[in-house]
């Protein structure tokens, strides 16, 4: 048993109401290793909405309020061994910086789904706020919490393909690749709504992670990015659909794709490392297998388990032998359990293994940068600074 499951950590959680999926998400993820105990929130805007939501999550009436500006002044003036200690955000993207900011100035932990803001200004600010309040701040960049991902970075760190030379990663979905998906769908209405979701589209919602993943399984950083929008289904504001060429700090170059107008494509997250010496392949829809290629032997497909000779951070995120596939659910609840783990350790700022707001700048950078990118006359635009590299 963890130290956080015997002492769970009190969760609130903002937004996640009736009606809204990723909230449920979280909250099989919080809850899956027993290391938090949901005993607030304000669900959602709509007071009934909230009081049913609360009730069928066994969370107490009084606690269940009509906003989180209330949740956070309440639970504030509550013993210090009853209220919240970790804020779970879970809404649309517009709201996570203003969200995060008070609840940190409050007191409380943060555990934000992804991205970190609308825009890059926002989001810089926010490590200042963080660094302030001694508390920590995590993002649920889900496909981070997967074993082999895990197994895949500890090889690139040990050098096991020796330095990484090239990077290709790949997002496509096909759940927008028209304007009838967009008909009373909730989901699509807000992520497609600038002023919901930030002026990216498909590079908000899954570009962010493709770029994530390439830089965290690497271990190497964007230095400049040459990019391509577009925007497939007339009338819509933002894209659907978008590539870029990558610069690398050790010297790696790299491809990334996303679209959301791939007909048939589920959720098909790939990456693909090449090295000096060796390869590594991973498919988010074949989770529990890594591909290796070492340039002295045969393939090998490295499969997760915890009787598998694997590295002690991919065993530590797993829960069952092999041959019983552990999936999406569970890489999301290793990010919630590290960070449990860090609020009882007493860690500040970024958990360990766990995203922070380096990532979340990170990744409002790259929105913003390709979206400069495509607009510009020059080939490269520069990662940190903007403009021409």
């Amino acid at each position: 048993m963890t130290s956080a499951a015997a002492n769970p950590v009190r969760l609130a959680m903002v937004g996640g109401g009736e009606g809204a999926f990723i909230g449920n998400v979280h909250r099989l993820a919080a809850r899956l290793d027993g290391a938090y105990q949901l005993v607030a929130g304000a669900f959602s805007r709509d007071a009934d909405n909230c009081k049913r939501t609360g009730a069928s999550l066994n969370v107490a009436e009084d606690r269940c309020y009509a906003s989180w500006e209330d949740m956070f002044k309440q639970e504030a003036a509550l013993p210090e061994d009853q209220r919240i200690e970790c804020v779970a955000i879970v809404t649309p993207n517009h709201l996570h910086v203003p969200i995060s900011a008070a609840a940190l100035k409050a007191g409380f932990h943060v555990m934000c789904d992804k991205p970190a803001g609308c825009n890059l200004a926002e989001t810089e600010a926010l490590e200042q706020v963080i660094a302030d309040s001694g508390k920590l701040y995590g993002l649920t960049h889900t496909y981070l919490g997967y074993p082999m991902v895990a197994e895949a970075r500890h090889l690139v760190a040990e050098s096991r393909i020796g330095a990484v030379r090239k990077i290709y990663v790949e997002y496509p979905q096909g759940w927008l690749a028209n304007a009838e998906a967009e008909a009373d769908n909730k989901q699509a209405a807000w992520r497609l709504n600038p002023e919901l979701s930030g002026f990216g589209g498909s590079i908000a919602d899954i570009g962010t992670h493709a770029f994530t993943l390439a830089e965290w399984i690497s271990g190497q950083m964007v230095t400049a990015i040459c990019a391509e929008l577009n925007t497939h289904v007339d009338g819509r504001l933002v894209d659907d659909d978008a590539g870029a060429l990558l610069k690398y700090s050790g010297g790696a170059t790299g491809v990334l794709t996303c679209s959301q107008v791939c007909v048939g494509e589920e959720n098909g997250l790939k990456i693909r490392l090449y090295g000096e010496r060796g390869a590594l392949e991973w498919h988010q829809m074949e989770p529990n297998s890594l591909i290796y290629r070492p340039d002295d032997g045969p393939m090998q497909i490295l499969r997760a388990g915890v009787d598998k000779p694997l590295s002690q951070i991919a065993l530590s995120r797993l829960r069952t032998p092999s041959g019983h596939p552990e999936g999406y659910l569970e890489a999301f609840a290793n990010l919630y359990t590290d960070f449990a783990e860090a609020v009882r350790a007493g860690e500040a700022g970024t958990a360990t293994n766990v995203p922070g707001i380096k990532y979340g700048i990170r990744g409002m950078k790259f929105i913003e940068r390709m979206i400069e990118s495509d607009r510009a006359s020059w080939k490269w635009t520069d990662f940190d600074q903007g403009g021409q590299a």
